[in-house]
């Protein structure tokens, strides 16, 4: 059994960079053990992770705002807060903000995360017109 007893004194809050695009922050939920990291993420309008997949898979749980998460070859699907997303393994995705509004999830990645090329802004604004 592993406790993790809330932000370790000293922690900071660290700003994601090169695998986002728009400005991103994440605060450890769960360092990493036995393959399972846990963050809550921030995204503010407009940001969002490359394409993106998990080796056992990722479930997204939406606290506040409103964002989209889309898997390669599908239609882009809108997040609100409550919702829960399983991301099989190896399915490429991406996951972020809306264009006008805030988002913020915690994030259980299951396994090793290969990172992967940006998402275009066309894909991205594509999720806004449906």
């Amino acid at each position: 059994m592993k406790i993790v007893h809330g932000r370790p004194d000293g922690a900071k809050t660290e700003e994601r960079g090169a695998t986002f695009d728009g400005t991103v922050w994440a605060d450890p939920v769960l360092p990493t053990t036995d393959g399972v990291t846990i963050n809550a993420i921030y995204f503010t309008p407009g940001a969002r992770t490359h394409w993106h997949r998990h080796e056992r898979g990722q479930i997204l749980q939406v606290t506040t705002g409103s964002g989209w998460v889309c898997s390669e070859g599908e239609a882009p699907q809108r997040l609100q807060p409550g919702d829960v997303v399983w991301v099989p393994p190896g399915e490429r995705h991406w996951h972020g903000a809306s264009s006008d509004c805030a988002m913020a999830h915690v994030a259980i990645s299951l396994g090793t995360t290969q990172w992967d090329t940006p998402v275009s802004e066309d894909d991205y604004l594509a999720a806004h017109q449906q």
